[in-house]
């Protein structure tokens, strides 16, 4: 169980961050609900992790995924969606946040990265001050068109309706 190793409560995740800045490792940081994990997942974590020595993922709780998306998500619960994050050989920490974004674990952990997907604008980027305050980058990457865990939804609850198509 190596993905273990991965998840870490906030507070001591900043401790092993200090530790791997002391010797000169970039720390890139991104968050994110990952309901249904999907390749536009993949492909963004690959690239974000490109940029820095660590990627760290803060993922929302699922108390957080619901006042964001409503009380029918998340689909799958926060200890899975950590676990199959963790599984991934781009992403080397995993934490859990339950505010509704991302500011304060930001401040806590302190990246040299932050990276978001293309669809924010940068000044709508929450930790951007913070990161570039310390000299940090801000990185907007591309996301992959048409890939979303709502329009996977969506198309589970049409096949679902279709008694031709027995996906259910």
């Amino acid at each position: 169980m190596e993905y273990c190793k991965k998840i870490y409560d906030p507070d001591l995740l900043r401790d092993i961050l200090i530790d791997l800045r002391q010797s000169k490792k970039l720390i890139v940081f991104t968050n994110g609900c990952f309901d249904l994990l999907h390749a536009g997942h993949v492909r963004y974590l690959n690239d974000a992790r490109s940029h820095g020595d660590f990627l760290v993922v803060g993922l929302n709780s699922d108390e957080s995924v619901r006042s964001i998306k409503g009380e029918r998500r998340p689909v799958i619960p926060q200890s899975q969606r950590a676990e199959v994050l963790a599984g991934l050989g781009c992403v080397d920490y995993v934490t859990i946040f339950h505010e509704p974004d991302p500011f304060k674990l930001i401040e806590k952990i302190q990246p040299d990265v932050l990276v978001k997907g293309a669809d924010w604008t940068e000044d709508k980027i929450i930790g951007a001050d913070i990161v570039k305050k310390r000299g940090g980058k801000v990185i907007r990457i591309r996301l992959t068109p048409e890939v979303s865990t709502s329009k996977i939804i969506r198309k589970i609850l049409i096949t679902c309706g279709n008694p031709k198509e027995r996906l259910c």
